[in-house]
């Protein structure tokens, strides 16, 4: 399977392992030779939450060394009335009554609590490509879903100031 991303996102991606590789890492691998210098290993909780944390920064790395290698790269571009790559779009849920404004982004920096909205995600595969007006069905699942209308379109932009996904 590969990821669809943005040079930004692997930019962003490859800034991370520099940082964890040459920052993090020996600061990282100091803190477990210090709890281990405590003493007893089997009842030394210092050491064990310090090869936690070395551990957890070694599989972060690795986890982002395989999305940049499995990696297809996209370029953020749609028609200027169409919904796109990073595009705020405002959506009318006819059952909820209710709008509700989301922005479309690559799964790497998907965070629904910030209204960013993986293009992958069933509302992100409803909206992509339509309109203004045009009325959506959002599929949840094999058997449920619901209907919503595209109310406005701002084109937006691949910038920096998104953060990739801490998962």
């Amino acid at each position: 399977m590969h990821d669809e991303l943005t040079a930004v996102d692997i930019r962003k991606m490859q800034q991370e392992i520099d940082y964890r590789e040459t920052e993090l890492r020996p600061k990282l691998i100091e803190d477990v030779q210090t709890a281990r210098s405590f003493g007893d290993l089997s009842e030394n909780f210092e050491y064990k939450a310090a090869k936690q944390a070395k551990n957890k920064n070694e599989s972060r790395i690795r986890y982002l060394k395989r999305m940049i290698a499995s990696a297809v790269v996209i370029e953020a571009k749609s028609a200027s009335d169409e919904v796109g790559l990073f595009d705020r779009v405002t959506l009318f849920m006819e059952d909820e009554n209710d709008e509700e404004t989301i922005t479309l982004v690559t799964t790497l920096r998907q965070d629904p609590a910030k209204g960013r909205i993986s293009k992958e995600s069933p509302v992100g595969q409803a909206v992509l490509g339509h309109k203004v007006g045009d009325r959506v069905f959002v599929q949840v699942g094999e058997s449920g879903g619901y209907w919503a209308e595209i109310r406005a379109i701002e084109k937006g932009a691949d910038d920096e100031s998104m953060e990739i996904s801490p998962f």
